[in-house]
């Protein structure tokens, strides 16, 4: 088979470069550079791409060997539907490695038709060592990297306002792009640079936070032969990703005329402010993970997958998701609904087997942070509990006893928490084990028994859960409560 390259692939077209991107790994090159292929060949957008391999090691090399080109796989559910699609990516122009070769890293700063910069350089990446010096070649840190790219844009522009920058930082961390621009200006200052550098930062350049969310497994490396049988020349960087994308950019009308998002048909959304969305993920998607961990371990499933096509756990998240959690959202109820049927149908993926166990890890602090504020604004809100989440949280507790049916759970956590529940459940009484757990603020930040009825109701659980089993005690639980 021959190689996949631009002579081979007849796809010789150069496009100028127009964004600069540092990271080079599986989840920019199935998601922005995505994006950025499907701009050019639908809006003509004619955005070249330039790729910085952020680290010493990566993937830079075999990228240029394939002259930028790679193939993604996208597999998921849409609306019940099984989809499978693959598309060749062509808009990465080239690679450049700082470590071996950083004039040339430099030199993009000269180029005339650069506008974007776009980073995901996991979310240690934005980072400020304090040992990086405007000389380095290269730097440590991205964000000293990127300064002194800007710093060489400003002096070779001499300060020209048209030729700041439009930077998106997609780092998995809570105001990404804020935290990026204190921290080149914090480089700005250690360097010593000019007064009008840092007015250049300020007003010709735009720093945008977003919110990324797609499942990107990468490499299929188990399943190569099949993946490869489908093309035609030899791909070492296929990449392979749920069919489901969400981009959340903070910006203004300017942006929207920049990246005309409005021509292809995708998930992107350019508002004033996206903590509303990043609210919306953490407590649908991340807070139903965190909902059905324990319970559908104890019914015995386990994988999301099984939890979802069950007709009893699947009824039972789908309950808590659209009657308990969405209520307490500030987003229109049509967007919160539409967003969490795109979740469930994540959920039953066929192409990703994600295990129960491998989203236990810390589930004391997840359910603080993911469930327990829709379940206390739901009772803030209706005067009542929401029975589904005061299940879950009951299943919680048991599950931290570790072993259920003579079997040992995946507990995962701290072993302070751990070896905390583990004397909880040394007393004999179901209204101690709820008082213990709820009382305890390390783990909630509150007392939990100040929330009217719900030591009552945890005790009540935690007694059906033990002597009923999971279905059984659930419908005796929202019976009785």
């Amino acid at each position: 088979m021959e190689k996949l390259t631009r002579e081979n692939a007849k796809l010789t077209e150069a496009l100028p470069i127009k964004v600069v991107q540092f990271g080079e790994g599986n989840f920019l090159r199935a998601f922005v550079d995505y994006i950025i292929d499907k701009l050019n060949k639908e809006a003509n957008f004619n955005a070249g791409v330039a790729v910085i391999q952020p680290l010493a090691g990566g993937l830079v090399e075999m990228l240029n060997e394939q002259d930028g080109l790679y193939n993604l796989f996208m597999k998921g559910v849409k609306q019940g539907e099984e989809i499978q699609q693959q598309r060749t990516i062509s808009c990465i122009q080239k690679g450049i490695n700082p470590y071996k070769d950083y004039d040339e890293y430099l030199k993009l700063a000269e180029e005339e038709s650069l506008e974007f910069i776009i980073s995901n350089t996991t979310e240690a990446g934005i980072a400020y060592d304090d040992s990086d010096t405007l000389e380095d070649t290269p730097h440590k840190s991205f964000p000293a990297k990127l300064t002194a790219l800007l710093y060489r844009r400003f002096k070779h522009f001499s300060a020209d306002a048209s030729k700041g920058l439009t930077i998106i930082p997609c780092e998995l961390i809570n105001h990404n792009a804020d935290t990026l621009k204190k921290i080149i200006l914090q480089y700005a200052q250690l360097w010593q640079l000019e007064d009008e550098f840092i007015s250049w930062i300020d007003n010709s350049n735009s720093f945008h936070n977003t919110l990324v969310d797609r499942i990107v497994p990468g490499y299929p490396k188990d399943d190569i032969e099949a993946y490869q049988s489908q093309l035609e020349f030899e791909d070492k960087l296929i990449v392979s990703a749920e069919v489901f994308l969400l981009w959340v950019i903070e910006g203004d009308e300017k942006l929207k005329a920049k990246i005309p998002f409005d021509k292809i048909d995708e998930n992107i959304v350019v508002v004033k402010d996206m903590q509303p969305y990043r609210t919306r993920k953490v407590r649908i998607l991340n807070g139903a993970h965190t909902t059905m961990v324990p319970f559908s371990l104890l019914f015995g499933n386990e994988t999301v997958k099984e939890t979802v096509d069950d007709s009893f756990t699947g009824a039972f998240v789908k309950q808590a998701i659209f009657d308990e959690i969405i209520p307490t959202l500030s987003l229109s109820e049509e967007e919160l609904k539409t967003f969490a049927e795109e979740v469930l149908d994540r959920f039953r993926n066929p192409f990703i087997k994600h295990q129960l166990a491998s989203i236990a890890l810390n589930s004391i602090s997840k359910f603080k942070v993911r469930v327990l504020p829709s379940l206390l604004v739901f009772q803030t809100n209706c005067n009542r509990l929401p029975l589904h989440l005061v299940f879950a949280f009951a299943c919680l507790i048991r599950f931290y006893r570790g072993e259920w049916n003579n079997k040992v759970l995946p507990v995962k956590d701290d072993e302070a928490v751990i070896n905390e529940i583990k004397r909880i459940w040394e007393n004999h009484s179901y209204q101690e084990i709820s008082h213990a757990v709820l009382s305890n603020e390390k783990f909630w930040d509150a007392d939990l028994t100040e929330v009217p009825e719900l030591q009552e109701k945890v005790a009540l659980a935690l007694e059906l859960i033990e002597t009923k089993g999971i279905e059984e005690a659930y419908k005796n639980f929202t019976e009785k409560a």
